[in-house]
């Protein structure tokens, strides 16, 4: 429990704050009494977590008997049908106890692995209909007739797990590769999970990623909405495989050193009747808010009504359920802005802290935040949390002790959207240096910050990659190594110097989009009717980086060796970059973080032979990278053996001479 004598230290740390310390403390006092009032009930939040072994379906091994429970608290009758059954809606009966929750047990021969079933429910409102258990741990979708139906899943032999040496402690820095598992692959179809496990984790480990974000995992209806239109919570998507095949992948990865985080969305939920919660009982408001406040009109989608204690269950058991039952290592939450406010930051300019703490925050959400967040960590020690916020929630990556919500990282979204506008409205010699600076160094003091230069919001159909931005129909004809060309060459360029820049002063983390560090062309488009079902961009062309002739390499071997100094040097662990010169005649910016000296020329034509500046330690200085290396496609002409060494100028300070070329990126070390 937190210590309510003392001043709160989010408010102590930023006296802008000062104003809004009620609030602040009002919303770290309600996460707290919620807490209490759950442990008061339940023993503890993680026991009022775990409802997933006590909802859905389940053997139990000492009464040899199965058991069926789902809360549907405004249903007039719930019945079990499915394969044993022959699809019978009247053979098997459900109980309804006092607290809403419906209930049957058959006897241990009545089920088996691999049985389809379904739950037939007569609502409040009259209708009858077969629905997905809410807790199903496994749907599986007709290849005839796409409709999706709950599967028994009680394999004979559980899956063993290897993976106890995994320390998530010892883990460090994250650089994260963000991942989808049905895209990952170069054949036009759907990748699986053993597929990604076997032939795609040891590409990540090769660059030197030590975590991947997992998109998509929880089953979804419609293929194309890239996993955010979630209808079984519980559900391995089964498009992928198996859920041992998941617990495979899980497993793989540990053994790799790499963690796992799964990309969850508590944000909103798919509208589908027959697969999904809407109206699950016959009611409005069992999940989700009634009327206008269920329903998110940009998303076409429904809203969980943070409030009620049976949706905080059913949420915080899903939180508990993918760490313990997966080994699942932290979360990227989906949609956090849209959680937190009533209008979900829909054409809202968060422009005063009023808005944080007046203005349409949805406290039942803000409170729910925080309970996930101090579940997982409670649950799993070292577990990464990351918030999807565009709106600067103070305190989103403070704990709620703090006067947080508990968050370990909030997501850069900022700076993707920041290189888009900048490649799409400015020419190079516009850019803004001093702009460039703030938008990358531009966030909240204590709070970290995953950063990132493009993620897959900007590889969607009708937007375009970073690469294609720089280099676009080129890619197509001149990406061959012996066919030097000038927009080729630009691409490349700066595709190295703005990951380069992002990841060394943009946050505390660091994220890639699967393939764009070799700069995939084009965009992603799931087979959908406008493109008469195509996998054509619903995948990842590795043999494009695989081939010696092709200059994707280039790009490759660059995030390698840029992950490999920032890592060995602890550079996003470090404190924030100190700014040592700008220069915008010959767009240079200097600056130093962990020791270590970066050297950024954005110039389109200006080489500077003799390009002096000062730095903080007189002594020599080695090249650790130098973007313009040839083994990086670039035009060789820095000498990368060369020792620096200081010149005291006339008041004895020193300064650094180094030949800077154009569209150059290099990080210098001090040896002595």
């Amino acid at each position: 429990m937190a210590d309510t004598s003392k001043p709160i230290a989010l408010v102590a740390d930023d006296p802008w704050l000062g104003p809004y310390e009620a609030d602040i403390v009002a919303r770290r006092d309600r996460a707290l009494e919620t807490m209490a009032a759950i442990a008061e009930g339940y023993g503890s939040l993680a026991r009022f977590a775990r409802a997933y072994q006590h909802f859905g379906i389940h053997f139990d091994a000492e009464r040899q008997v199965w058991t069926y429970r789902e809360w549907a608290p405004a249903a007039r009758q719930l019945a079990l049908t499915g394969e044993f059954n022959g699809w019978s809606r009247e053979s098997h009966l459900m109980t309804k106890g006092p607290d809403g929750v419906w209930e049957i047990e058959l006897p241990a021969d009545a089920l088996h692995h691999g049985q389809l079933v379904k739950v037939h429910v007569h609502g409040a409102d009259g209708t009858s209909m077969d629905r997905l258990p809410a807790y199903i741990f496994r749907a599986v979708q007709d290849a005839d007739t796409h409709d999706f139906a709950g599967q028994i899943w009680q394999p004979e032999k559980p899956f063993v797990w290897t993976d106890q040496d995994f320390d998530l402690n010892k883990l460090g820095t994250p650089f994260i590769y963000e991942s989808h598992t049905g895209m990952a692959q170069e054949k036009a179809g759907i990748g699986t999970y053993r597929e990604f496990a076997d032939k795609i984790l040891p590409r990540i480990k090769d660059l030197g990623y030590n975590a991947v974000q997992m998109m998509a995992v929880q089953e979804h209806p419609y293929y194309g909405s890239f996993g955010y239109h979630v209808s079984n919570f519980f559900a391995p998507s089964s498009r992928f495989g198996t859920p041992e095949d998941l617990k495979y992948l899980v497993n793989k990865a540990h053994s790799m050193g790499i963690a796992m985080i799964m990309d969850i969305v508590h944000s909103h939920a798919v509208k589908n009747l027959a697969e999904g919660l809407n109206r699950f009982d016959g009611s409005e408001d069992q999940y989700f808010h009634p009327g206008g406040r269920g329903e998110h009109s940009a998303w076409d989608s429904k809203l969980f009504n943070y409030g009620k204690r049976e949706v905080q269950q059913f949420l915080l058991s899903n939180i508990a359920y993918w760490l313990e039952e997966f080994h699942f290592d932290g979360y990227r939450f989906d949609g956090v802005t849209s959680i937190l406010y009533f209008h979900h930051g829909d054409y809202v300019t968060f422009d005063h802290y009023d808005k944080y703490f007046k203005d349409g925050v949805e406290w039942d959400a803000v409170t729910y935040l925080q309970l996930a967040n101090i579940l997982t960590h409670d649950l799993k020690p070292g577990a990464i949390t990351i918030a999807e916020d565009m709106s600067g929630m103070p305190g989103c990556c403070r704990t709620v002790e703090d006067g947080g919500l508990g968050f370990d990282y909030r997501l850069g979204m900022g700076i993707p959207d920041y290189w888009i506008k900048l490649l799409k409205h400015c020419r190079d010699e516009d850019w803004n240096i001093h702009e460039m600076w703030h938008t990358l160094v531009n966030r909240r003091w204590k709070e970290k910050t995953v950063a990132y230069a493009e993620s897959h919001d900007q590889a969607l159909v009708g937007d375009k990659t970073l690469a294609f931005w720089l280099m676009d129909q080129e890619m197509y004809w001149h990406m061959q190594v012996d066919d030097p060309h000038p927009v080729i060459d630009r691409g490349i360029s700066l595709h190295k110097l703005l990951r380069l820049f992002t990841a060394s002063l943009g946050g505390e983390a660091y994220l890639n989009f699967i393939g764009n560090e070799f700069g995939h062309p084009e965009w992603i488009d799931f087979p959908r009717e406008g493109n008469n079902w195509s996998y054509q961009y619903a995948r990842r062309q590795w043999s494009l980086v695989d081939r010696e002739d092709l200059k994707y390499k280039y790009l490759r071997d660059f995030d390698r060796a840029m992950l490999s100094v920032l890592k060995d040097h602890e550079v996003l662990a470090a404190l924030p970059a100190k700014q040592l010169n700008m220069d915008e005649m010959n767009k240079v910016i200097v600056f130093e973080r962990a020791n270590l000296i970066f050297l950024f020329n954005f110039h389109p034509e200006r080489s500077v032979a003799d390009y002096r500046f000062w730095v903080p330690e007189a002594g020599s200085y080695r090249i650790l990278l130098n973007s313009d290396a040839p083994g990086f496609g670039g035009h060789d002409r820095v000498d990368s053996q060369i020792i620096h060494h200081t010149i005291p100028d006339e008041n004895d300070e020193p300064f650094l001479s180094v030949y800077l070329t154009n569209r150059t990126a290099l990080i210098l070390q001090k040896v002595d």
